[in-house]
């Protein structure tokens, strides 16, 4: 059984090939990347180097918005199952280099799944967000609530799954969108909230606090994401397109967070800064639809998944990596 994911280098990809590898030894991973540098590729290539111990692994420097090389790398492989994470990340990035977003995560995705029509995988996941919701007055976001995407990278995973919806009927495809919400853990991003915070402790530097710390978001241990996206993939319920919340239903409020940390931990030096117009203040998940599908209820807790976290963080000496 064949398996390609998109993005493996990345935060998500590098943990969920990990699961599975180590998961199912019937199983062999073709993982793509091109290593951009949008964070440390030093990072991104530790990731991979990890995955390589593994002889069932096989690893593919392509960017997926070249598309003759995607063809003519992907065109014979016959996956079984494809898991497209490949994507432009960052909200206030998108204000910055707009074209990016659009030739990555619009261009890029199509240019896999054209590549892989001919084999016809059993199922095709591809990374959503909880962008697309915007600034919804509905919280808890619903599946079915109508989305307000506020940037470009909110309307570039809108438009992934207009073309996903599209390529499902159009080509009788088994697509599954999944829109994760704010995801921590180990291997994470050093860009986001976090990893941030982290290193603004270990460093002894200032940690400039977005909004003064005034919002909430969703957040989601990536060992919940990686085994909920696993029972997705492997499930026999048969579904042409549809679209999963991937969160925990319980938003945390970035100061509680802090707080938290500080207190197992110590103070760390915090300036308190007014919010970013293109971020979104809050974010909710509603997960009924996805713990029905996958019967995953048990997530982690999130002062278990920050110590783990930090442990992590410290042992590889993340603060010190450019």
């Amino acid at each position: 059984m064949k398996i390609l994911i998109t993005g493996v280098a990345g935060f998500v990809g590098f943990n969920l090939a990990n699961n599975l590898l180590n998961s199912n030894k019937n199983l062999k991973i073709y993982g793509l990347d091109n290593y951009d540098d949008y964070y440390s590729p030093k990072i991104k290539k530790i990731r991979i180097l990890e995955l390589k111990k593994n002889s069932r692994f096989k690893f593919l420097k392509i960017d997926i918005c070249n598309r003759n090389l995607i063809f003519k790398k992907l065109k014979k492989k016959n996956f079984t199952y494809v898991i497209h994470l490949a994507a432009q990340a960052g909200v206030r990035y998108s204000a910055k280099d707009p074209k990016k977003y659009i030739n990555t995560n619009i261009f890029g995705f199509i240019n896999i799944l054209d590549a892989i029509l001919s084999c016809r995988p059993r199922k095709i996941l591809y990374a959503s967000s909880s962008s697309v919701y915007g600034d919804s007055k509905k919280l808890p976001s619903k599946e079915l609530h109508k989305l307000f995407p506020k940037n470009i990278y909110a309307s570039s995973k809108k438009i992934n799954e207009i073309i996903a919806n599209f390529y499902s009927k159009y080509y009788q495809l088994n697509l599954i969108g999944l829109r994760f919400f704010t995801i921590y853990g180990e291997w994470g991003r050093p860009d986001m909230f976090l990893f941030k915070l982290f290193k603004s402790f270990m460093l002894k530097k200032v940690f400039y606090l977005n909004n003064a710390g005034n919002h909430m978001r969703d957040f989601t241990y990536i060992n919940d994401v990686a085994n909920i996206t696993k029972k997705i993939l492997f499930s026999k319920k048969k579904k042409s397109h549809d679209i999963f919340n991937i969160c925990s239903n319980k938003p945390i409020k970035i100061t509680k967070i802090i707080n938290f940390f500080q207190s197992k931990y110590g103070d760390v030096k915090i300036k308190k800064i007014l919010r970013n117009k293109l971020d979104v203040k809050n974010t909710h998940g509603n997960n009924i639809m996805v713990k029905k599908f996958t019967s995953f209820s048990k997530f982690t807790d999130y002062k278990s998944g920050i110590i783990n976290s930090f442990e992590w963080y410290k042992k590889y000496k993340i603060h010190k990596i450019k």
